[in-house]
């Protein structure tokens, strides 16, 4: 018995490494505040550049999107305003890492009525993402498809953020985890609002 705690004693740094590291293997949660803390450090920021829409063919603008209470609205139908539609997915550790930052965006533009912020759950898994903002304390527009998600838009790489300009041209495309909570991004929403 004296031999194993002396072997639990000599290795105790090692066992709480192997520990960490079984956690954010396994626990999205974990993975999700490691990613938090380094966005909070200043990195994953979202690289933005000057504005530049180039038209064109614009078939995504019929992708439709559903949310909790069952209306419909298609791209086309938000034309006029700037679109920021977040991809995610309740089980994507990047996507739970971001979230905060765009709670934050979407709380900066709320009374502007030309940029909306959405997020849509690729998966239509509205009550684990209803859960999931519950248990986050969120209040974003959750929205989910409701048609085919058009490649122009998304590749299959979660977390991916496209902006839209008024005209529904694609102004910007973010693969991966950003953080959204800066001025910078609030600037170029505004940039993009004042283009057109």
């Amino acid at each position: 018995m004296n031999k194993i705690v002396k072997i639990l004693k000599n290795n105790t740094s090692n066992l709480i490494f192997v520990s960490l590291v079984l956690i954010l293997l396994f626990s999205t949660d974990a993975k999700a505040f490691l990613q938090q803390g380094l966005m909070k450090m200043g990195l994953f920021q979202p690289d933005l550049e000057t504005v530049e829409t180039i038209p064109t063919n614009k078939n995504y603008l019929n992708f439709q999107l559903i949310n909790d209470q069952g209306e419909v609205i298609s791209l086309a139908d938000l034309k006029g305003k700037v679109v920021f539609l977040n991809f995610w997915a309740t089980w994507c550790p990047p996507c739970i890492a971001e979230m905060p930052s765009i709670q934050v965006l979407h709380d900066k533009f709320k009374m502007d009525d030309d940029i909306m912020i959405l997020t849509l759950e690729v998966e239509g898994k509205k009550e684990k993402a209803h859960q999931f903002m519950q248990r986050k304390k969120l209040n974003l527009p959750v929205y989910y498809p409701h048609s085919a998600i058009p490649s122009e838009l998304f590749k299959g790489s979660l977390p991916t953020t496209i902006i839209l300009d008024k005209e529904g041209n694609i102004a910007h495309t973010t693969f991966g985890m950003a953080d959204y909570s800066g001025q910078d991004i609030v600037d170029f929403l505004n940039e993009i609002k004042a283009m057109h």
